[in-house]
Parts: C-alpha cells; sequence; structure tokens
C-alpha cells in the first residue's frame, strides 16, 4: 500500500485556515444574502443576530491570512497553481476580500443592492462555492482520500518546523522561482 504524500507544513497551515475562515465567510454571506436580499430564494427562516457584523470580521481576519496563502501559493506553491480548480479559488478569494472592503455594510440594511462592489461580492461568492466543490472534487480524483488526509496531517519532517519556513522562502527566492 503506497503511503500518503507529504505536503508542506506551511501549505497545510495556510490552506487548512484559509479554508476555515473562507467556509466560515461563505455561509456567514449565505444567511446575510438570504436575511437581506434574498433576490434568488428565500428560505422561511434566518437565524437571529448581527450577521452582516460576522460576516465582515471574519472576511477582516481573512485579509492577512488569505495574502499570506496567497503569498505561498504564488512563490512555493506555484506549480499547484497551474490546476484550474486552484487558480480560479485563489482568484475568487482575491475577489471576494478586495470587493468586501470596497463594500459599506449599511448598504444591505438600507435596500441598496445596486451597487457594483456589492453585485461582484455575489459573483466571487457564487465562484467560491463552485471553486472549492472542483478543488476538493479534482484533488480526489487526482490523489483521492489519502492526498485530502496528507493535508488534515498533523506530521513534522525534520527541515519543514515552523522555524524552517524563512529559510524554504530565502531558497526558493535565491533559486529565481
Amino acid at each position: 500500500m503506497a503511503r500518503p504524500p507529504y505536503q508542506p507544513s506551511l501549505l497545510r497551515l495556510t490552506h487548512g485556515l484559509t479554508a476555515l475562515l473562507v467556509l466560515g465567510c461563505w455561509l456567514s454571506g449565505l444567511i446575510v444574502y438570504i436575511r437581506y436580499d434574498g433576490r434568488w430564494g428565500r428560505l422561511p427562516f434566518t437565524p437571529g443576530g448581527n450577521w452582516i457584523d460576522l460576516h465582515g470580521q471574519a472576511g477582516f481576519l481573512l485579509l492577512p491570512l488569505g495574502l499570506a496563502f496567497a503569498a505561498y501559493a504564488l512563490s512555493l506553491g506555484r506549480p499547484r497553481l497551474r490546476r484550474p480548480s486552484n487558480a480560479i479559488a485563489l482568484g475568487a478569494l482575491a475577489l471576494a476580500v478586495a470587493t468586501g472592503k470596497l463594500m459599506d455594510e449599511d448598504w444591505l440594511r438600507d435596500g441598496q443592492l445596486h451597487h457594483l462592489a456589492y453585485s461582484l461580492h455575489l459573483v466571487a461568492w457564487l465562484v467560491i462555492g463552485l471553486a472549492v466543490v472542483l478543488h476538493v472534487a479534482g484533488s480526489l480524483r487526482l490523489g483521492g482520500a489519502p492526498l485530502l488526509a496528507s493535508m488534515a496531517s498533523t506530521t513534522l519532517r525534520p527541515g519543514d518546523l515552523p522555524g524552517d519556513w524563512p529559510e524554504q522562502v530565502r531558497r526558493f527566492l535565491k533559486r529565481g522561482g
């Protein structure tokens, strides 16, 4: 039986934290959409609470983490961006964060659904949902359950400890990408 692949620890950390925050943003965005917009459908109930602020706070946390993940993806992880599902997911994340920063939280509370930034934010929300499905399906096709399990592994190899990350980046930059 083949051993599961090893994923670099910096990839696992940035990918895992980004994935959790993206999921939180996506789900809270769904609730915000259902409560304040609903042009494409409504549910008979929505949970109480200030979901716009919760969604914005999750997006605020996603900004620096998304930047760190993007820096990893565009440098050490660049070969993985050759897969369209990875590149689309990263592009949709950038669009979602950028358009979210351009929005005013009172737009939705005031029923202002016509702003370009909000429309682009909705597009990013849909693309992220699709990209995540394609990303997971592609990972299952490429390496199956062992590949997915390798992303959740806590195993660390020598030379891949957090203290080794700056040297990994330096080696990458020294060889010119």
